[in-house]
């Protein structure tokens, strides 16, 4: 393990430009990109204003999928409205030089907006095969049951055409009662999302409370169960639910009891660790330390603990090297190197 960058105020958030350099969210509210030698930018002009309070601030960011010829982004990020805060999708382009955010927009809100409290806003992002755009937000902690309600966004996966607007084959789309974007609904916090690039199956990780952490794989409609079932018990000790499972409620495909925290998530495709192909990374935040887990299909195998116990670990990410490069969840963070 080397260090490569340092210098970021817990980066969140990351995507490697066609160039190989890494575009970079810091939460206080900053952007940066970082060189192929690890040499930081001046902070991004152009960059939206966010709510940096609690676990919030500027979050996720992610390329389209066309990003190459239109510089299209977008981010994730916690933002202050009137009732409260809430997580935002924006839409933006990097400018050429790279210096600047261009016509930052906001494009979906996920309402209604939290007047206390300042965690679990979810805030991945990740376009799956099918072009959609899929965006993770959290129940917001105060309460819980907003994930089971299907006209609020939040504790749930959307998924979203590029202006942020439902797909008309969503599966609440034309249902009375329901927000269209919603495409899972029962999620705690989900900050890990990927696409199994073996399957095109979409993988999701979400904390639990003491225990209950998950990894699921989101199917259109589904109900993954939080609050109303969950393998962990509330911080104070008491029960949470109704219990563990119910019949009509996703189980997920792999948990833990106690939690390892699991936050960014990356299927490894890469040559430089030919033993780690088919991997799923997860940076872990408490106990900190990285987490693969040996997949076949959509299945989880087997599950290994590295640089375990020593630093929180925010996000995951595969460079176009095939080298792992991790987010450090910290007030000096770094961006770590993994080489064979």
């Amino acid at each position: 393990m080397a260090e490569f960058a340092t210098g970021l105020d817990h980066p969140w958030g990351g995507a490697f430009l066609p160039d190989g350099r890494l575009l970079l969210t810091e939460r206080p509210g900053r952007m940066r990109v970082v060189g192929r030698d690890g040499a930081l930018s001046a902070p991004l002009t152009g960059v939206p204003a966010v709510e940096a309070r609690g676990q919030g601030g500027l979050l996720d960011v992610a390329l389209a999928p066309d990003f190459a010829t239109t510089r299209e982004l977008y981010l994730c990020q916690a933002a202050l409205v009137q009732g409260g805060a809430l997580t935002r999708l924006v839409r933006a382009r990097l400018s050429p030089d790279a210096t600047a955010l261009e016509a930052a927009t906001p494009i979906l809100d996920a309402t209604p907006p939290q007047a206390e409290g300042r965690n679990h806003y979810g805030c991945r992002i990740v376009f799956g095969r099918d072009g959609a755009m899929y965006l993770s937000t959290g129940e917001r902690y105060v309460t819980k049951a907003r994930a089971q309600r299907l006209d609020d966004l939040g504790g749930k996966v959307l998924r979203l055409a590029r202006n942020g607007a439902a797909l008309a084959d969503n599966p609440f789309a034309g249902r009375p009662g329901a927000r269209a974007e919603i495409f899972t609904y029962g999620h705690r916090n989900p900050q890990g999302l990927a696409v199994n690039p073996w399957t095109g199956s979409l993988w999701e990780a979400e904390f639990g409370a003491r225990g209950g952490d998950e990894v699921n794989i989101l199917r259109p409609g589904r109900n993954y169960g939080w609050p109303v079932v969950t393998k962990g018990i509330d911080y104070d000790g008491s029960r949470i639910g109704e219990g563990a499972a119910r019949p009509d409620m996703e189980e997920p495909i792999h948990f833990w009891v106690p939690s390892v925290s699991p936050s960014g998530i990356v299927f490894y495709t890469g040559n430089a660790f030919p033993a780690w192909r088919g991997s799923l990374f997860l940076a872990a935040l408490n106990p900190p330390g990285l987490v693969r887990l040996t997949t076949e299909g959509d299945r989880v195998t087997g599950e290994e603990r590295l640089l375990w116990g020593r630093t929180r670990f925010r996000q995951v990410l595969q460079g176009p090297d095939g080298l792992v490069y991790i987010l450090t969840d910290e007030s000096v963070g770094r961006v770590l190197q993994l080489r064979p």
